[in-house]
């Protein structure tokens, strides 16, 4: 079963390091035949202040969550770690937004469906990547650091 969802780069300002006017994307041309995995997700800060860091699966035998940049920069693909996905690149004048995304739904073990829905969730509220890290901001306080795999 194949599912559209409103997942989205720079999809809102809001009060976010890097401002909104900041383009800290490079095109999606110079992205090109990348692969990103991610390493690490910070959590908003608790009550006291302290960022709190996600567990998060890595390395290809774990199946880690990761995004593919085509060849031509027009499409990413990538993996949940249980759900395959697709997206369509859109460039303006800050950076880059996606569309007409779809994804598979494969029924995984709870922790692998919780990380997806709020890898996915987390995804549709981001702000910016950032140049060698993809560091993608969402509206809610998290950050998910996302280097490119070589």
């Amino acid at each position: 079963m194949i599912s559209c969802a409103g997942l989205s780069l720079l999809t809102a300002c809001t009060n976010v390091i890097p401002p909104c006017t900041a383009k800290t994307s490079p095109p999606a041309s110079e992205l090109r035949n990348t692969k990103w995995e991610l390493v690490r997700w910070n959590l908003p800060p608790n009550g006291r202040g302290e960022v709190r860091t996600r567990q998060i699966p890595q390395g290809d035998n774990s199946n880690p969550i990761q995004i593919v940049f085509d060849s031509n920069g027009e499409r990413i693909s990538g993996s949940t770690g249980c759900n395959r996905f697709t997206a369509r690149i859109n460039e303006d004048a800050r950076g880059f937004t996606l569309d007409q995304i779809a994804n598979t739904k494969m029924a995984c073990t709870p922790q692998r469906m919780e990380l997806e829905r709020d890898f996915l969730y987390e995804y549709e509220k981001t702000q910016t990547p950032i140049l060698l890290t993809w560091i993608i901001f969402s509206r809610h306080g998290s950050q998910l650091f996302l280097p490119p795999r070589l």
